[in-house]
């Protein structure tokens, strides 16, 4: 069956109004065929969403796929993917996610985890081969236990109530699953959180490429608040965004690198998309392609604690850590909460504004964008080009030093410049990523990587 469906870096994705109906059935019910594969032997299934318009219509689908199934459902609601993953842990249960993250409105998709945590590549390939024709049937459905209670106690517990106080904390609310969750989490802090820009309707925000409009509104809701940060997150609350009290976005890698070294990791795991400052400040780094299942792979084995992080922000725990005086268990699996709240924690016991914090680390300056309504066979083009004489198309940069291709094209120069070129495994996209050594410099470098990439692409 031919549609824009497919496995991305996280879950299924593709055209809300493709998902819905027949092939929501047929990949619950294939889920659910996969992990019978495996071994499991339960009858029962938690299931959440985001906010998303389509979000509740493809939840009845799953519901009836899970009916022909024989499997009862705890319906969760609305809810933060991580909150879900916490519970499906905790109770041992597979649960399935229905949210598109940060893409676009029209769009949606389903998040699979196992009982023991989300789903691997491998597990990807076992769905895959298990579809069927859909089935429809109807099942038992009861709410779940409170799963964002759980959520909020999970980090509530870790900061003293009055950690933050004095500070006056933005949340940018828009149509965030953890919106409401947000302000809680930061009024427990001691802080004054301010609600900003609730959206009823749908507002995809990725943290890797927030607009140049959304990032001047941001810096606006700063000043005039007279705030210490904002934060907020993607539409599924696993990606976290914060600026700083000048209204900067602070990059999703540096929340990852600053909430390892809160957390005192040994080892860290993320894609090689992520700052190169990490080789410097951590014992063992192990890089990955770029996704999630790739990043959660990579923490098996090593020494603890083992921090993930993806250079969206968000992070995963691979072992118990601790946080300030508290223990915090693994959760594998993308969360926004936890760097939001390390990284203010960090920059309030420190005595230091959050841009502080920022330049207390080694000075590498990184940025990212992306070319929209690119087509796999167009970034292809791009990629078939660099393969064939990337010196030459890198010519104006200086010599190659180093070459990778873990995932997409990534080019150190001589300089120590980095260029990556990597088509997205969620949308029609081709991102493109660079380091360099000034700010001033990063910045003409994107410049330039994404017009010589159009200029091969459009």
């Amino acid at each position: 069956m031919t549609n824009s469906l497919k496995f991305g870096t996280s879950g299924l994705r593709g055209l809300a109004d493709e998902l819905a109906g027949p092939e929501t059935r047929r990949y619950a019910a294939a889920f659910v065929a996969h992990l019978r594969m495996s071994g499991w032997t339960g009858s029962e299934i938690l299931v959440g969403r985001d906010l998303r318009t389509s979000s509740p219509a493809i939840v009845q689908s799953v519901l009836e796929a899970m009916g022909a199934c024989e499997i009862s459902v705890h319906d969760a609601g609305a809810v933060p993917t991580p909150a879900l993953a916490l519970a499906a842990l905790n109770h041992s249960l597979p649960a399935i996610m229905v949210t598109g993250s940060h893409i676009p409105g029209d769009r949606n998709g389903l998040k699979f985890y196992l009982p023991t945590g989300e789903i691997t590549k491998a597990d990807e390939e076992g769905i895959v081969r298990a579809l069927a024709e859909p089935a429809a049937g109807r099942t038992a459905s009861a709410p779940a236990p409170d799963i964002i209670q759980k959520y909020r106690t999970r980090y509530e517990g870790l900061m003293d109530g009055d950690a933050l106080a004095g500070w006056h904390i933005g949340v940018w609310q828009h149509s965030s699953v953890a919106r409401d969750l947000m302000v809680d989490l930061i009024r427990s802090t001691g802080a004054e959180p301010v609600p900003i820009d609730r959206s009823e309707t749908f507002v995809p925000v990725d943290t890797e490429a927030v607009s140049p409009i959304a990032q001047l509104q941001i810096a606006e809701w700063v000043m005039r608040h007279k705030l210490d940060a904002l934060v907020s997150t993607d539409g599924d609350a696993d990606r976290p965004l914060v600026a700083d009290e000048t209204g900067a976005l602070v990059r999703g890698d540096i929340l990852g690198i600053l909430t390892a070294q809160a957390l005192a990791a040994q080892t860290v795991v993320t894609p090689v998309t992520s700052n190169s400052t990490i080789e410097r400040l951590f014992p063992n780094v192990v890089r990955t392609k770029v996704g999630s299942p790739y990043v959660i792979a990579g923490m098996v084995g090593p020494a603890g604690p083992v921090v993930g992080f993806e250079a969206n922000g968000g992070v995963l725990l691979g072992s118990g850590v601790r946080f300030g005086g508290a223990s915090l268990a693994a959760l594998p699996t993308r969360d926004a909460m936890l760097p939001i709240l390390a990284v203010l924690r960090e920059a309030r016991r420190m005595e230091m504004t959050v841009t502080e914090l920022v330049a207390t680390l080694p000075p590498r300056f990184a940025r990212s964008d992306r070319l929209e309504d690119v087509p796999p066979d167009q970034s292809g083009r791009l990629l078939a080009k660099l393969r064939d004489d990337a010196p030459e198309f890198l010519r104006a940069q200086g010599s190659i030093g180093h070459f990778s291709e873990i995932d997409g094209l990534r080019y150190e120069m001589g300089s120590g410049d980095v260029i990556h070129y990597r088509p997205s495994g969620n949308a029609p996209e081709l991102r493109c990523y660079v380091e360099a050594g000034t700010p001033e410099r990063a910045d003409d470098l994107l410049r330039w990587g994404l017009a010589a990439a159009e200029a091969v692409v459009r």
